[in-house]
């Protein structure tokens, strides 16, 4: 290979690790609590196969967790916030007025996983 050419890889997660998860009873659940941990700023949450869902991704910044993803492939999420949401939509919209994007992104076959792990749980 030339210095020219760049070598492409693909090489996905081989693990999640959930280290909390909380399901809520309604999309507008998960709204309202989107809304009010990002201080009122807009802030979203993903759909997948319907499931919307937030989560928060503990940082590569120490030593160990930067092994665990470069060498194992493993990736932890400190907290997943989710609930049932069987149709799409572009927003959910709480009765306080409160606004929260979706991002429908169905086609990630990492955060599909996740979606069908989720929707496996027992609350």
């Amino acid at each position: 290979m030339s210095k020219s050419e760049i070598a492409v890889t693909y090489e996905p997660f081989q693990e999640i690790v959930i280290m909390e998860k909380t399901h809520f009873n309604s999309p507008e659940e998960i709204a309202r609590f989107t809304s009010v941990i990002a201080g009122g700023k807009l802030a979203g949450v993903y759909w997948v196969d319907g499931v919307v869902f937030l989560y928060f991704p503990l940082t590569a910044s120490t030593a160990i967790v930067a092994k665990e993803l470069l060498e194992k492939r493993k990736v932890y999420w400190t907290f997943v916030g989710y609930a049932l949401m069987p149709k799409y939509m572009p927003v959910i919209e709480t009765k306080e007025k409160m606004i929260v994007p979706v991002v429908e992104i169905t086609s990630d076959p990492i955060l599909k996983a996740v979606a069908n792990w989720l929707k496996e749980q027992k609350e």
